[in-house]
């Protein structure tokens, strides 16, 4: 009884519990299997004749976190053609020397951020055999979406610094990574698609390449700038201003400026009476300040529009405002901005943003930090679709 309870336990199919022997971190599990009639892989003919057995060690998952073997008494089968073959077994796939449920495990194991050696030692096996399973899972067909997003990650793996990657943000599924973001990559991949047509909105941030190759191979497609990258570059500008006034003034001053920078950051109607008084102190030893700030505040009226035409006219009245205050920072942005203006302004009609990819890059980074970093470009690929799907 106790035999039969044990082999349920293990939930291996036509497997009988013969011995069990308890090591300090080891539990090693003698089974052996019923003999039955078997078909020869080579003349197909049916055979029973057993011509000798023997001992494989098959590792298993863990039991209450203590490593586990199987030690299988295995038979060998001889037919009338005079072959010679194992018997096959359902929980052994032929040359392995783990049970698929541990593959499965592995596999599994990979979609969470732990590293690949901390899983190899989770299953007491090599990281080598982790990253061969790692090769095995395959992520290549898929079929381009109505809306795609774009954006780059720090990667560093493959000899390519910054990795591409491609995002269905309606159903937050990474599509693919790419090795590098350059021009003549992204062309290459995107000319073996049939199914270009099918995207009506291509989300990118301010990267020439990027909406240059929407322009050519995704003719139908409204090309939008995404709001947090042309929202940032107004956060860049002020910052800016801030930094340049802050070192003209002295030491006490500077690190008050510094550790009271989120006053002038924030938006003013978020604050508070008493830090509005705050910040009206700070803007008084600085011309520049202030008149930044109240650029600052003006480009959130812009970024309140209700349609396209109505943020594209207050862009351009923002840009006209930003140049003629003759402040370097916001000059410099407000050129930036002039050469995304239609871009800029579909981000209004358009209810999709790069927000997921931002998460997403979030979790690549915690994957790669883990990992102490990738230099195989293919396995970094692998994990990372594995990991966000």
């Amino acid at each position: 009884m106790r035999i039969n309870n044990i082999s349920s336990l293990l939930n291996l199919k036509g497997v009988f519990v013969k011995n069990i022997i308890n090591h300090d971190n080891l539990i090693e599990i003698f089974v052996e299997t019923k003999k039955k009639k078997q078909i020869c892989p080579y003349c197909g003919n049916i055979t029973s004749k057993v011509h000798d057995y023997r001992t494989q060690r098959i590792k298993d998952l863990p039991i209450h976190s203590t490593h586990s073997v199987i030690i299988l008494r295995k038979r060998r089968y001889v037919c009338s053609c005079g072959k010679k073959f194992y018997e096959k077994l359902t929980f052994l796939p032929k040359y392995h020397r783990m049970t698929s449920r541990v593959y499965a495990s592995i596999v599994n194991s990979l979609k969470s951020n732990y590293s690949i050696k901390s899983i190899a030692e989770s299953f007491n096996i090599s990281s080598t055999t982790v990253i061969r399973i790692l090769k095995l899972i395959n992520y290549s067909c898929f079929s381009l979406p109505e809306v795609l997003c774009i954006d780059e990650f720090k990667g560093h793996s493959g000899g390519a610094k910054y990795h591409c990657i491609l995002v269905d943000p309606v159903n937050r599924n990474v599509l693919d990574i790419l090795k590098d973001r350059k021009t003549h990559v992204l062309s290459a991949y995107f000319r073996n698609f049939k199914d270009r047509s099918r995207v009506r909105y291509f989300i990118t941030d301010m990267w020439r390449p990027y909406v240059d190759i929407a322009k050519t191979y995704f003719k139908n497609a409204t090309i939008v700038i995404d709001k947090y990258h042309y929202t940032r570059y107004n956060i860049w500008a002020i910052e800016g201003v801030r930094k340049r006034i802050q070192k003209s003034l002295p030491h006490k001053l500077r690190k008050y400026f510094k550790r009271s920078k989120k006053l002038i950051l924030a938006r003013k109607d978020s604050l508070d009476d008493e830090s509005k008084k705050e910040l009206d102190i700070m803007l008084l030893y600085s011309e520049d300040l202030r008149q930044a700030h109240y650029i600052k505040e003006l480009f959130y009226e812009f970024t309140e529009a209700k349609s396209s035409v109505e943020a594209r006219e207050l862009l351009i009245k923002w840009i006209k405002i930003a140049r003629s205050s003759g402040i370097k920072e916001y000059v410099s942005c407000a050129n930036t901005l002039s050469n995304w203006i239609n871009e800029i302004a579909n981000s209004f009609d358009v209810p999709y943003t790069n927000g997921c990819i931002e998460g997403f890059n979030n979790k690549i980074k915690v994957i790669k930090r883990n990992a102490f970093g990738f230099r195989n470009f293919e396995n970094f690929r692998t994990r990372i679709l594995h990991c966000c799907n």
